[in-house]
């Protein structure tokens, strides 16, 4: 069974925690928008897609197709792919929690996306600057410090070096391209506050190190975070 991924061609975004999952198990896949329309891709065929498939209708990529399921929500599509490629924690209670770290995740994802855009999406963010400094300044002082406290502290009581269970998951996956936007967007104030959480960088180089996705982030298939993604550096919303 080939999955067929359905994302933003031009940025990682949410698609990227879905797609780890995907490449850590190497499990074969379409990236559909990033194909040409002679192949059945392009965002006509997310279009099309959407428009077209009767009671499954997805809101808004990223959403993922396994024949006649279809998932969305990238936390949703992380899981239901990790309890399906065995990249999840053996035991059920482990199991169920993992899907609350991934939905947590996405709300911090939600929170870097909202410090550029703190008054509406549909605005540039050349039109929301001074309230995009004040949600700056709150994100960078609290919020940020509390998400990666509370991955810590999952780490130390997990005491395997995983957020869940005893082995990699969908959930330390999502942590690492959670961290990876950090230090994307706020590199200053992420190299004041990492040290604190010794737990959750070594986790990161954990995955980094990982052979399949080791590969994946040397190959062309990683595209690489802009100014158009969830994850934005803007100097002046970055700080210390």
């Amino acid at each position: 069974m080939v999955y067929d991924l359905y994302y933003w061609a031009e940025i990682p975004g949410r698609g990227e925690f879905p797609r780890l999952v995907l490449e850590a198990a190497g499990a074969p896949y379409r990236d559909v928008v990033r194909l040409p329309e002679e192949e059945g891709g392009g965002m006509a065929a997310m279009s099309a897609f959407q428009e077209g498939r009767g009671p499954h209708i997805p809101f808004a990529p990223p959403f993922l197709v396994d024949g006649d399921t279809v998932v969305s929500q990238a936390g949703v599509i992380a899981a239901y792919l990790g309890e399906k490629l065995g990249l999840a924690p053996e035991s059920e209670a482990d199991r169920q929690f993992a899907r609350s770290i991934a939905l947590t995740t996405a709300d911090a994802v939600a929170e870097a996306h909202d410090v550029h855009h703190p008054v509406g999406i549909g605005l540039y963010y050349e039109d929301q600057k001074p309230e995009a400094r004040r949600r700056a300044a709150e994100f960078r002082e609290e919020r940020m410090v509390k998400f990666l406290r509370w991955y810590e502290k999952l780490i130390e009581a997990n005491g395997s070096g995983y957020l869940a269970g005893r082995r990699l998951t969908y959930a330390d996956l999502g942590l690492f391209q959670l961290v990876e936007g950090l230090r994307y967007a706020f590199p200053k104030r992420m190299r004041v506050i990492e040290g604190d959480y010794p737990g959750v960088r070594a986790l990161v180089e954990t995955v980094r190190v990982q052979e399949k996705i080791a590969a994946y982030l040397k190959s062309d298939r990683r595209l690489p975070f802009n100014e158009n993604g969830i994850f934005r550096h803007y100097r002046e919303l970055d700080g210390e």
